[in-house]
């Protein structure tokens, strides 16, 4: 008699084992990661947030110049106590850099001081964001480095961000350069030719000898890195207007878009550690005094006459010991856990919140304005996109409204429309208000001239 040996059950394909799953998981590793270099690659992340940044540092130092305006020459220029010469002989130990050092001029001095407020005036609007952004470092290192024993510490952070500014594409959104693009963009869609454009090179041909003779005389600082940085944003604006002109849609345009996103990611991500380390060593700083530890730190600073513009308001705060001890340490515990919940959406936003009426109160109980709003600047490259996209409409209705009620020329109040034809691009206050600029083509803050 034969029997048939048994037959095993069929396997379970779907279930794990060895060689099963393996290459499944691999491709899902890949899949995923091929997506996150897409995202990071073909787009600039944060547009919203880089704009708040921009808007909100360039509006500080704008304010800050303009309230020191009367007493520039005793802060920064040739009636300083820290003198001209001491300033000399500080950087050519520390190697930073100063334009102000070039001479000793009164009108040198005028003249730079008047440079950098109309540069942060132009990057509050966002009006050739490139150039203006680079104006906007070497005006704010300029002043700074004259004397540098002026200001307080939201001056530092004005100093770091200001280098930053320069690296991100911080002009996508609620800037001129973004209606500008916008409105090429509709010219396209109509089939109409682009408007040429002529400040951009202009600009690029007035910078170009000043850095050249800057680079010759030896006036760019004694690091490396600072003139290495300007003539590469120098040449890559070349590179841009080049590509821009003969290839708008080539391969080359693709690849200095892709380097663009990628160093603007970069910085963001900078900048995000920035924020966090100042807050993280701040807090740890603040646990190991003894007076944040007893809760009575908050209670010297408002029994100091350079901290109490409001005297009266001060001491009804001072007075109650109980609200000094909550406000002492909710600081320290903010400050300490907020680089810790920024994986969590909603407790980092509370914290958030909690930090900017902080600021708000050192502001106005303090008489510290520019610091609370640097630092404040600073948190928004947190601020959920959803939040700033609200707050862009309502500023974009608010100016509306306003246009609507002021007796101007009618060309000042009509609603900018997209041409009538199939395809076109609204125009930026048809898509809530952020004058968004295209992902591809001329403008949007991508290049040194525009």
């Amino acid at each position: 008699m034969t029997t048939t040996p048994p037959t095993a059950p069929p396997a379970d394909r779907s279930a794990p084992g060895p060689g099963r799953g393996g290459p499944d998981r691999i491709a899902e590793a890949g899949v995923s990661l091929a997506r996150a270099l897409q995202r990071i690659t073909a787009s600039a992340l944060g547009p919203y947030q880089s704009a708040v940044i921009r808007i909100g540092f360039s509006a500080t130092y704008l304010f800050f110049l303009l309230r020191e305006l009367p007493h520039r020459h005793e802060l920064y220029g040739p009636d300083s106590p820290w003198h001209w010469d001491l300033a000399r002989q500080l950087t050519a130990g520390n190697d930073a850099f100063s334009v102000l050092l070039w001479s000793d001029s009164a009108l040198w001095f005028e003249a730079v001081y008047a440079l950098t407020l109309l540069s942060a005036a132009a990057l509050l609007l966002g009006w050739r964001t490139r150039t203006m952004s680079v104006l906007f470092m070497v005006g704010v290192l300029s002043v700074q480095n004259r004397s540098v024993f002026m200001g307080d510490g939201g001056d530092n952070v004005i100093h770091l961000m200001a280098i930053y500014l320069v690296l991100t594409r911080c002009a996508q959104v609620w800037s001129l350069d973004a209606r500008r693009a916008a409105r090429q963009a509709e010219r396209a869609a109509a089939g109409l030719p682009p408007v040429r454009d002529v400040v951009g090179p202009v600009l690029w041909a007035l910078l170009g000898p000043v850095l050249i003779v800057a680079t010759v005389m030896d006036g760019l600082g004694g690091t490396w890195w600072f003139p290495v940085l300007l003539w590469l944003l120098w040449l890559s604006a070349a590179a841009w207007w080049a590509a821009n002109r003969y290839a708008p849609y080539g391969q080359p345009r693709a690849l200095l878009d892709v380097l663009a996103n990628l160093v603007h990611n970069a910085t963001l991500v900078v900048i995000m550690v920035e924020v966090c380390l100042i807050y993280a060593t701040a807090g740890w700083y603040k646990i190991q005094g003894s007076r944040w530890q007893d809760g009575t730190a908050l209670y010297y600073p408002l029994k100091l006459d350079y901290f109490t513009p409001w005297p009266a308001l001060s001491d009804v705060l001072a007075s109650s010991g109980l609200m000094v001890m909550v406000l002492t340490y909710a600081t320290v515990i903010v400050q300490v856990a907020f680089p810790f919940t920024l994986f969590n959406r909603r407790i980092k936003n509370v914290l958030l919140v909690i930090m900017i009426g902080e600021h708000a109160g050192i502001a106005l109980l303090l008489g510290l304005p520019f610091f609370s709003m640097a630092m404040i600047a600073a948190d928004a490259v947190f601020l959920p996109t959803v939040f700033l996209v609200w707050l862009g409409g309502r500023a974009a209705l608010g100016r509306r409204r306003l246009l609507a009620w002021l007796p101007l020329p009618s060309r000042f109040r009509r609603e900018e429309k997209a041409p009538d034809v199939p395809g076109a691009r609204p125009a930026p206050e048809e898509r809530g208000g952020t004058g968004e600029a295209p992902p591809h083509g001329g403008g949007g803050g991508h290049t040194l001239v525009g």
